[in-house]
């Protein structure tokens, strides 16, 4: 048996005549060649999505040809999650990482979730568990969690409240304590705790691209491209968020370009956005300081046409837990969401 992602089916003139249309969307970040495979997989999902009654959702850090020609609707992990739970698909596919397919679950527990491979991980979310929750709950008594819904289902089950990026602050000064435990991202906790005079426990967790990125490295982007505009998400480390001209959630940088238009920009966060957005605002000019999350690049074309055609893997939560993770989340949204 082929693996999963190997791209082989044929590219004939049937299939160009039918995926004809998209390649304009993508033409700059992927190549004629390149496309001739692409395509087969893009012509294929779209029949199948329809007899299946599925919707597919893709993350900002999905690739171009999975972002642009076959994903329904796209935005970050909790967004996708609501779109999903307003359709009347019976099948949502979720183009991302576990923990976003986990947070579909639980918004829409009586649908099909498929998450086309398992091992799309996510080393923020890999990074605390449910015990580690209990402990820092005993250390710091009678002070809430918020945890960032980069999470699992069992973390989050253990949490008082979730949060996004875009909406901590928010959330945290909601809760009318003096101190609250931010979990797992360090670095986001840092950024939220320079913006709020609540008392913040910390844990160490990371993202590993977010990470990589260092303060030198923005300044030898100013330094070979005068006149850059740069960006970056909260999840970098805090030399990075000090020499960005903007710092926000993946779509607060998508609204910045989107409302500014600045002539040239470097996105500090995952490679893939740049290129995503950069197909949008083909007259703006994106420098890439690159760093690719490798659980995001798991999800591939065959790999979501075998989740079609087998449906699964299924995602699953046991129903007592998602109870207590669901809890969390609608209290998030019923404090009032911004976008991650």
């Amino acid at each position: 048996m082929l693996a999963p992602d190997r791209l082989t089916l044929p590219y004939g003139p049937d299939v160009a005549a039918a995926t004809a249309h998209l390649y304009p969307l993508v033409s700059r970040s992927v190549e004629p060649a390149e496309w001739e495979l692409y395509a087969p997989y893009v012509a294929r999902i779209l029949e199948l999505k329809r007899e299946r009654n599925a919707v597919i959702l893709a993350h900002h850090y999905q690739t171009a040809e999975i972002y642009r020609c076959v994903a329904d609707v796209v935005g970050d992990s909790l967004g996708l999650a609501q779109a999903a739970a307003k359709t009347d698909a019976d099948t949502i596919v979720m183009c991302g990482v576990h923990f976003m397919a986990e947070t579909a679950k639980l918004m829409n527990p009586s649908k099909v979730v498929l998450l086309p491979d398992l091992a799309a991980g996510c080393s923020l979310a890999d990074s605390i568990t449910a015990e580690d929750i209990r402990a820092l709950r005993r250390a710091h008594p009678g002070a809430p969690v918020v945890t960032y819904v980069n999470t699992s289902a069992a973390v989050k089950a253990e949490s008082d409240v979730c949060c996004t990026s875009a909406n901590a602050v928010k959330v945290v000064e909601s809760l009318g304590v003096p101190k609250v435990i931010f979990l797992p991202d360090e670095y986001l906790a840092a950024y939220v705790a320079s913006l709020t005079k609540v008392e913040i426990v910390t844990w160490h967790g990371h993202c590993e691209v977010h990470e990589r990125f260092t303060g030198e490295e923005i300044a030898g982007v100013r330094e070979a491209q005068p006149g850059i505009v740069v960006l970056a998400h909260p999840e970098c480390p805090p030399d990075v968020l000090a020499a960005a001209d903007f710092v926000g959630s993946t779509t607060a940088m998508l609204d910045y370009v989107k409302f500014n238009r600045p002539a040239k920009v470097a996105m500090i966060t995952e490679c893939s956005m740049a290129g995503n957005v950069g197909e949008m605002f083909p007259e703006i000019e994106f420098v890439q300081p690159c760093n690719l999350c490798p659980h995001m690049r798991r999800i591939t074309l065959p790999k979501i046409l075998r989740a079609l055609e087998t449906m699964s893997p299924q995602i699953e939560i046991d129903p007592l837990l998602a109870d207590r993770a669901r809890l969390a989340v609608e209290r998030m949204t019923a404090i009032g969401r911004d976008s991650e």
